[in-house]
């Protein structure tokens, strides 16, 4: 095949459903047989896939796209931004010659021989019902262990602080039958960890076979050649008795559970518009605990959101307090355009906001050291994913730790990258473990 004469490079920005298009569309590109390069100021083109869930990742993807622009590259503009600005970003970007949209990225081979002819490119679509397939090429950014699986894409819930489905539309599931081939073909290149992600993972299947079938789906890959699996974005109210027991009896899925709760308050949880509403108290939360006593628990909050009282933010503070989670992450509110939360009344001050934020996480800093320091004087198992130059020490993650969004075990000793060992942990602070591997006999 003749190698297409441009060289690509691509940016990747936001979450990890982002990086799992990015890693499609390298794929397709190498596929194609062009030159894909990290390095930006070589390449001709450079695809940014951007982020446009709150205002600060839109400032962030708006300031890539300037200084590439102020750079004179060609850029093309993927992803959220280009789904939710599409002409604004063409007329204020003249740099941009090609925007493709959240449902169109396996279009983007296409793309780029439209702009290699001269033609400015508006490739997003507002029906938006593609996801790909094990059968799409996928070039992984990740560490070489560990992978994103993608089980759904979209949501069909509308949260009054969400633009995510205006962005990625409804619902809609892979068949169990292709998430278990990916996952065997990820096996095949060796991965350790593989990460189930969509919007609602609890909600698995429920367009696709009329109820949720994330039970089935978490034992067919059982039978999967990959130690762990974990789960992303499991709604509280979606784990079920029959995804309890399959979290319970199959051996490689981790009883690690990110719940994203958003809130404690049943007045702010009605106001937000969550599908479960008031439901999420105590209850859920320790009856989560009794069935799954070794269970890992993340979650998110938003502090801040308009109505929010101090008597409010107070319950949320002690649901913290009282549950310790093992993971807390706290976002303060961002008012979206196009949500039904944008206008409302009663808007807090971004002060008030801010020290709300850091209450919360100071409250969350003394409870996960004290998780973290129960780890002292264990042998866990670790997956080993980088080498520090000049130090000797390796970074990995024990299982109670997901990518990007927990801590690291830092790691004395010599390993293979990839590969999980067992590890002393010799101490510990508020995120991260440190320990030495443990010499097998």
């Amino acid at each position: 095949m003749t190698t297409p004469s441009p060289t690509i490079a691509i940016t990747h920005l936001g979450c990890e459903k982002n990086r799992v298009d990015t890693e499609h569309m390298l794929g397709l590109l190498v596929q194609a047989g062009y030159a894909v390069d990290s390095n930006e100021e070589l390449a001709d083109y450079v695809i940014v896939n951007t982020c446009s869930f709150i205002e600060a990742a839109r400032q962030e993807s708006v300031r890539t796209l300037v200084e590439l622009a102020e750079a004179n590259k060609k850029v093309v503009i993927t992803g959220c931004l280009a789904q939710h600005f599409q002409e604004e970003l063409l007329n204020e970007i003249p740099e941009a010659v090609a925007l493709v949209g959240t449902g169109d990225y396996h279009k983007i081979v296409e793309v780029i021989q439209r702009a290699e002819a001269g033609e400015r490119v508006n490739a997003v679509s507002n029906e938006l019902t593609y996801i790909a397939d094990e059968t799409v090429p996928r070039y992984r950014t990740t560490s070489e262990g560990t992978a994103y699986l993608r089980v759904a894409e979209g949501c069909n819930y509308r949260c009054a602080f969400c633009i995510i489905p205006h962005l990625r539309g409804n619902q809609r599931s892979r068949p169990i039958e292709s998430i278990v081939a990916e996952a065997h073909q990820l096996a095949q290149e060796g991965v350790k960890e593989l990460v189930l992600i969509s919007q609602i993972t609890t909600n698995y299947g429920a367009d696709l076979y009329g109820k949720p079938q994330l039970a089935e789906l978490l034992r067919a890959l059982g039978d999967v050649d990959i130690p762990w699996i974990r789960m992303h974005y499991a709604y509280p109210t979606g784990l079920t008795p029959e995804v309890i027991a399959a979290i319970q009896e199959v051996p490689n899925v981790l009883p690690y559970l990110d719940l994203p709760l958003q809130h404690s308050h049943p007045e702010v949880l009605r106001a937000m518009n969550r599908p479960w509403q008031g439901r999420v108290n105590d209850d859920i939360i320790y009856r989560i605990k009794e069935a799954l006593p070794e269970a890992i628990l993340r979650t998110t909050f938003i502090v801040g959101f308009p109505g929010e009282t101090e008597a409010h933010f107070e319950h949320l503070l002690s649901f913290v307090q009282r549950h310790e989670f093992d993971h807390v992450g706290v976002f303060t509110f961002s008012a979206e355009e196009g949500t039904p939360a944008f206008d409302l009344p009663n808007p807090i001050p971004q002060g008030t906001m801010d020290y709300r934020r850091e209450a919360l996480m100071v409250a969350q800093q003394a409870i996960s050291l004290k998780r973290n320091q129960a780890q002292v004087g264990q042998v866990v198992p670790v997956l080993i994913e980088q080498a520090q130059p000049g130090t000797g020490q390796l970074l990995g993650r024990s299982a109670r730790f997901a990518p990007d969004v927990d801590g690291l075990v830092y790691v004395t000793g010599q390993a293979t990258l990839g590969q999980i060992y067992s590890v002393q942990i010799e101490s510990a602070d508020v995120y991260d473990l440190h320990g030495a591997l443990v010499i097998e006999p």
